[in-house]
Order: structure tokens, then sequence, then C-alpha cells
């Protein structure tokens, strides 16, 4: 009689994962992506770099998903009956402390991205797309409703607008951006670039 043995994968509980997220954001926070380790994660988390690897497959790929993991809500589940409505409630999502540090993580991530194709690939397909697809549908719905044009030619940057807001706030102005800021922008920016109402 031969005995077979089953090799299981550990599942990783919800709650677990969250923990090890939140250690992998803030390890990025304290050295940079070029800096962290799946060592240093390993020992911050107190879990074996093998379980890491099988888990996410490498660094790029579990940095990217504690990104993701971090990020309220997507915006193809606001819905406030209008454009402005929904970009407002968009910003809305993080409170000025939690936009203040993602926006200095994601600066961060941003620049190590040129120097690793690997962070650039998955970055792109777990957070960039998704993105865009929340927008797309925010958008068209707003055209739908007829607060702009379909033939729009800024329709197709208003992620790039919406970024831009973010990135400049503290490149040009030295400060982060917050709340009171995303919404004016949006309102002096980017709903006249779409010819949307204002108001």
């Amino acid at each position: 009689m031969t005995e077979t043995t089953t090799v299981r994968r550990s599942r990783i509980t919800p709650e677990r994962e969250a923990e090890l997220y939140a250690a992998v954001l803030d390890l990025l926070r304290e050295v940079g992506y070029d800096a962290l380790t799946m060592d240093a994660v390993a020992a911050r988390t107190r879990s074996s770099k093998a379980t890491l690897y099988r888990q996410w497959g490498g660094k790029a790929e579990l940095v990217v998903k504690a990104l993701r993991h971090s990020k309220p809500d997507d915006c193809d589940r606001i819905d406030t009956g209008s454009l402005r409505g929904d970009l407002h409630a968009l910003v809305m999502l993080e409170d000025d402390c939690t936009i203040e540090r993602n926006s200095a993580l994601m600066r961060g991530v941003a620049m190590a991205m040129h120097n690793n194709p690997d962070l650039r690939q998955a970055f792109r397909a777990q957070l960039v797309e998704p993105e865009m697809n929340g927008f797309r549908q925010m958008v068209q719905r707003a055209v739908d409703r007829g607060e702009v044009r379909p033939d729009c030619p800024a329709l197709e940057f208003l992620l790039h607008m919406m970024v831009g807001g973010f990135a400049t706030r503290a490149l040009l102005d030295d400060q982060p951006p917050t709340q009171a800021f995303m919404r004016s922008y949006i309102d002096a920016v980017v709903l006249p670039a779409l010819g949307a109402p204002t108001s």
C-alpha cells in the first residue's frame, strides 16, 4: 500500500495579508523601493522568504499588491449623479493626512519604475489599468447624462489631469495635495477642460 501525501499551499488570512501589506508600505516609506528587500519584509513580518515568494512571486508584485490593498474603493463604485460630484467624492475618499502620506509614497514608487521594468509592468497592470477603467465608466456616465460631449478632446486626458494635480502640487508649490486643493483644481481646471458643469 502506497501512502501519498498532498502538499497544500498555506492560505494567508485576510487579516494577516493586511498586516503584511501594511508592513511592506512602512518599509517602502522608510527605505524606498530599491533598498527594500524580501529579507527585510520577511524579518519585519515574521514570515519566511519562501512564503513571500510563493504567495507573491517577487518584490514588484508584493509592493504593487500592497499599494493596491491600501487604496480606497475604486472610482467605478462612485456614482453621485454628476461628474463634479463623482470627482469630488473620489477626492474625499482619503483624508488630508492619508493623501499626503500616499502621494509621497507614490512619488517614490514612480521614480523607482524608471529603472525597474517588473515594477512598472505590475504597477500598470494592477493599478493604472483598473484606475483607467474606473475613470472610463465615470466619464461614460457623464457623457450619457449629457454633461460632456462624446467628442470632447480632453476626455482621454482626464486621468492625466487628475494625476497631474496630485503630482505637481508638491513639485511646484512644495505643498502636499489636499482635499480642498484638489476640489478647487477639479472645478477650475478639469471640469472646464471637459466642458462639464462646475456647480
